[in-house]
């Protein structure tokens, strides 16, 4: 199996907080008909806030690249900053009154917090609103922390082989010695010694890398923790990849059903769903987008969870439908590894947008849980009948891939 190799993350301050201060210049997601006028105008300027840093930027870009016409290039990028530092303000103010009366928000305010987070959580918020979207701001856990690193984990040499892979061109993560691979390494081993069944799994470093560029490690950690208990991680990384099997079966259905023509010249080219989506779902398109486009769609996952990665994945191949069909095997590969990666560089809102008028519908999700339950048990009787003793299946053949992309 072959998965998409991963984009170089380049995740600078400044592009990190304009690129989440961004909202979409195209029209609001599907819960904003449910909104008070007043929630539809503060959401209008944040569009229009996305706006102004669109032509801020490109002024910038007609700046530095000629010098002719640079007068009103100046003039042009000047007054799309002061009025663009006017809605940074009253976004600051808005995401500090949100950290502060979070369980004002969540309870009664959730639709209007459903559309700021997937129009992006600013930069500098991230540490907070991200411990508080999964209730991490009061482990337990996070006292052991200390003690868990004085100990020594089974898993610590596959952790120190693999940690000097992950976001290897990002600066943080640069070189043997840096601090990134060093909290990174700590957090990994101590999440192997809570969880000695899952231990380390390949994928899952991208996840706390992620983490680690927001927050310290201890707060990492507690996050990470509570994204393995809560949003189906753990399951996902278990040995025997369970999770991972029933998301492709799910995934398949909802290809089947919506793009019926893609997915029979995918079956004639025997391209295989889990060659390019395992990684999607093992580390939520960390290892696909560069990291201002992925991380816009981790703050998404972080309140709605697994869903927006079924949602994201049928938009790509909706969006590139023509373009695989004329490709054969080899040719789809490569495509999903150059071309798909960058096609939403620019404007990420539009490929929220397009997440969100993917079909899904949870209630068909959940039977064909219980559908793919009913399967694997059926499976497992057989093959007890078989062979009186078999082994688990081996994670080496999904999780051992990511290593091809690093």
């Amino acid at each position: 199996m072959s998965l998409p190799t991963m984009a170089s993350p380049t995740l600078s301050p400044d592009s990190s907080s304009q690129e989440a201060l961004s909202a979409p210049t195209c029209s609001p997601t599907s819960d904003s008909e449910n909104l008070s006028p007043d929630e539809l105008e503060l959401l209008a300027k944040l569009e229009e806030q996305n706006r102004l840093l669109e032509a801020d930027s490109k002024s910038m870009r007609s700046m530095n690249g000629s010098r002719r016409n640079s007068g009103s290039s100046l003039v042009s990028s000047s007054s799309a900053s002061s009025n663009l530092s006017h809605l940074e303000e009253d976004t600051w103010i808005l995401w500090g009154r949100i950290a502060n009366e979070w369980e004002e928000w969540r309870r009664r305010k959730e639709k209007l917090l459903k559309e700021l987070i997937r129009k992006g959580i600013p930069h500098h918020f991230r540490a907070i609103v991200w411990q508080l979207l999964c209730s991490a701001t009061d482990m337990p856990v996070k006292n052991q922390y200390s003690e868990l690193l004085k100990m020594s984990s089974p898993c610590e040499k596959l952790i120190r082989r693999d940690i000097a892979r992950t976001y290897p061109e990002h600066e943080f993560f640069k070189g043997q010695d840096s601090l990134g691979q060093e909290v990174l390494f700590n957090v990994m081993k101590a999440y192997s010694l809570v969880d000695r069944e899952v231990g380390y799994c390949q994928g899952s470093a991208f996840i706390v890398g992620l983490l680690l560029m927001q927050m310290p490690e201890e707060e990492a950690f507690c996050v990470f923790v509570r994204l393995m208990q809560e949003y189906r991680l753990r399951e996902l990384f278990k040995p025997s990849m369970a999770e991972l099997g029933l998301c492709i079966y799910q995934f398949e259905y909802m290809l089947q059903e919506q793009l019926p023509d893609l997915n029979t010249h995918f079956r004639s080219q025997s391209f295989h769903t889990s060659m390019y989506a395992s990684s999607w779902f093992l580390t939520l398109f960390l290892t696909t987008f560069p990291l201002p486009v992925a991380t816009r769609v981790f703050d998404i996952f972080m309140y709605e969870g697994l869903e927006i990665v079924f949602r994201v994945g049928l938009a790509l191949l909706q969006v590139n439908q023509t373009e695989l069909m004329q490709l054969d095997m080899e040719g789809m590969s490569q495509y999903f590894q150059r071309v798909i990666p960058h096609q939403f560089d620019s404007c990420p809102d539009k490929l929220v947008l397009k997440a969100y008028q993917v079909k899904y519908n949870p209630k068909k999700m959940k039977r064909l849980e219980k559908e793919y339950a009913a399967m694997k048990s059926k499976e497992m009787e057989e093959q007890i009948e078989i062979k009186p003793r078999v082994g688990a299946h081996s994670p080496v053949g999904m999780s051992s891939k990511l290593a091809t992309q690093q």
